[in-house]
């Protein structure tokens, strides 16, 4: 491995599992005929969006889960992890760990350099989508052993992959091979690059209104990235209130995770939900005006 990855906390690997899940679903998407889609796959694929990646992913193990910022029924925590394991992203006691990972080190001035984001886009493509990080001790990220030991995240932990492939198969039967490669392949080709991307870019560029003293990374915000992500691009607002439901701070920001959470509390199926008044980190630090990053040209 190269060497500046070098880090003493833990081991950073090469990894087959990510490696062969990311190639095994953008390969078949090169013998999808695309001009055979209908408007019928277009419908499937923007509720299968809202479902995995909206409540699956956003609402359910990020906003939910991970950040405890509502609480809800073990029925709809249990609903909200399957939906997760049918976006591809893979298993969600592993994007758990990363995820608290990541937060401790960006939240430190010593932050490894697998966890920065000091490098190309490139780079980032191969560090993020075909490394993986394994901590010498993992008791000092506080992971909650409730989550770790949570029966539904240790069975989907084991079996997630077998739920996609049964969901392949039984999309192949119903809808048929095309269509069901735009469901499945496609779908979660686009889901997995689109994180990584969304990802890459509200570390890198964007405007942000505060800075979080003491950490490597504050994160920016991204209006586009934001609409299209369920409100995942709006970093800055994110890291500045962890802890919050709800990422957007002005109308301008368009975060439908929000709004699903917004219903989800209306229907009574979360409550107690967290928003960003009384949830500022204490380390944020508020700009005098929008501080702005673009790229260079």
């Amino acid at each position: 491995m190269n060497n500046k990855l070098k880090t003493n906390v833990g081991k950073i690997t090469f990894s087959w599992k990510k490696c062969i899940w990311l190639y095994l679903m953008i390969l078949p998407t090169f013998f999808i005929e695309f001009s055979k889609i209908t408007i019928e796959d277009i419908g499937l694929n923007i509720i299968l969006l809202f479902l995995t990646v909206g409540i699956g992913h956003s609402v359910g193990l990020h906003r939910g889960i991970i950040h405890k910022s509502y609480k809800t029924s073990k029925f709809f925590k249990n609903l909200s992890l399957y939906l997760f394991v049918l976006t591809g992203l893979g298993s969600p006691i592993s994007w758990l760990k990363q995820h608290y990972y990541r937060d401790y080190w960006q939240n430190r001035k010593d932050c490894p350099k697998y966890f920065q984001y000091n490098h190309s886009l490139s780079t980032d493509y191969w560090w993020n989508l075909h490394l993986s990080f394994e901590p010498n001790n993992i008791n000092r990220y506080h992971i909650p052993k409730v989550d770790l030991n949570d029966p539904m995240m240790r069975w989907l932990n084991k079996t997630w992959y077998l739920h996609y492939i049964i969901f392949m198969l039984i999309l192949s039967i119903f809808i048929g091979i095309n269509s069901m490669l735009i469901a499945t392949c496609l779908r979660t080709s686009i889901i997995i690059l689109g994180h990584w991307y969304i990802g890459y870019a509200s570390h890198k560029y964007g405007y942000s209104r505060y800075t979080i003293q003491n950490a490597d990374e504050s994160g920016f915000n991204d209006v586009i990235l934001g609409l299209i992500s369920f409100g995942e691009g709006f970093h800055n607002n994110h890291h500045s209130h962890p802890t919050s439901a709800k990422f957007s701070m002005k109308w301008y920001e368009i975060d439908f995770g929000w709004s699903i959470i917004w219903l989800l509390s209306k229907a009574k199926i979360i409550t107690e939900v967290k928003s960003q008044r009384g949830n500022l980190k204490s380390t944020a630090i508020l700009h005098k005006t929008l501080n702005w990053k673009l790229p260079r040209i």
